[in-house]
């Protein structure tokens, strides 16, 4: 009866043992698999492109002075017809165009002590703005202003307001193109830093897109516009 209970007894430890060995073993492995499994390599990729802008928003601006307002307003209405005139014979369509409220100025008002009069009492800046998507046509404009300047209009273009503005509006067009091959240079990257060290590259284990980003191609150019993205893409590694 005890040696039954021994042999018994003996039997279970040579289970537990093999059990717990092969416990130990499996444990061992997974653990190795994860350390290898967490093994990762971060790398970014670019997508860079230049495109013509699709808007283009023209001020312009010019200021006429006189002692009387009737007169003033006489100068800016004719100085304004010029201007629509000049730009429809530039294939300018009178939509494209919009007229602000004319600043006016007294500078009787703002003289002080004993101040010289100032040769003319009002000073007015009238702002035609042209919003148009015909680049070209406009561009074209712009360089011959000074046929205007040459008929008595006296342009201002020296304060922010009156800056050209262009604007690029596709942008949710490019960007599944551009965000591939951001993710496709990223990968080509991973792969040579893979088998550089004798890894296998995996699948991807992060990712992020960074923000795109529009600004002129240079200042010469302002209506070419340079796109660009930048994803951050982590992938495994293997051996």
């Amino acid at each position: 009866m005890q040696q039954n209970y021994k042999a018994s007894a003996f039997i279970i430890g040579v289970f537990i043992f093999a059990g717990l060995s092969t416990l130990g073993y499996l444990l061992g492995k997974a653990a190795l698999e994860f350390k290898q499994y967490d093994r990762s390599v971060t790398v970014k990729g670019l997508s860079e492109r230049e495109f013509e802008a699709d808007i283009v928003i023209w001020p312009i601006q010019f200021s006429v002075t006189a002692n009387e307002l009737d007169s003033l307003y006489k100068s800016i209405q004719k100085n304004t017809a010029q201007i629509k005139t000049f730009l429809a014979s530039n294939s300018i369509s009178p939509e494209e165009i919009t007229l602000a409220s004319p600043a006016i100025t007294d500078k009787s008002a703002n003289q002080y002590g004993n101040s010289a009069k100032p040769e003319f009492r009002y000073t007015a800046v009238q702002s035609v703005t042209v919003y148009s998507s015909n680049i070209g046509a406009v561009r074209s404009v712009m360089s011959s202003l000074s046929e205007l300047g040459q008929q008595g209009i006296v342009f201002t273009g020296d304060n922010y307001q009156s800056q050209t503005e262009y604007i690029f509006t596709r942008l949710n067009e490019i960007k599944p193109e551009m965000i591939e091959q951001a993710t496709r240079k990223a990968r080509e990257v991973a792969e040579k830093f893979a088998s550089d060290s004798d890894s296998k590259l995996g699948k991807i284990k992060s990712a992020s897109q960074g923000q795109f980003s529009i600004s002129e191609r240079d200042k010469n150019n302002p209506h070419i516009k340079k796109i660009r993205v930048v994803s951050t893409v982590e992938y495994y590694l293997s051996d």
